[in-house]
């Protein structure tokens, strides 16, 4: 059943929004975050639709998100910081779970990031 309101990272997956996608597979897309946060900021997405990471039950699809993340991040950067915000108080902004990728400091983030 499709979602009669989707989340900004579905319409995004659905290629109703535009997006700067820097990765792509048959279960993720990494995107460019419009608002960065580092030089380099990328957002990790499961195409399948998840509101929280604690959402996320199964061990095997919690680590093939890790482990793609984890790819994305070593295709743009060596040394990066990856974040997930879980819920409002966690900072969470969109509903559908992602990872942030940040990266690209000269000497290591400033202290306000994420």
């Amino acid at each position: 059943m499709t979602n009669p309101d989707p989340t900004l990272f579905e319409r995004i997956i659905a290629r109703e929004l535009p997006a700067d996608v820097v990765y792509e597979d048959e279960n993720y897309i990494a995107i460019r975050d419009i608002a960065p946060k580092a030089p380099i900021h990328l957002l990790v997405i499961p195409k399948k639709v998840t509101a929280r990471v604690d959402e996320i039950t199964d061990p095997a699809e919690m680590g093939e998100l890790w482990l793609t993340a984890t790819k994305v991040a070593r295709q743009h950067a060596q040394d990066y910081r990856m974040v997930v915000n879980c819920g409002p108080g966690g900072g969470q902004m969109v509903f559908h779970t992602h990872i942030h990728i940040l990266a690209g400091w000269e000497s290591g983030p400033a202290s306000d990031v994420l």
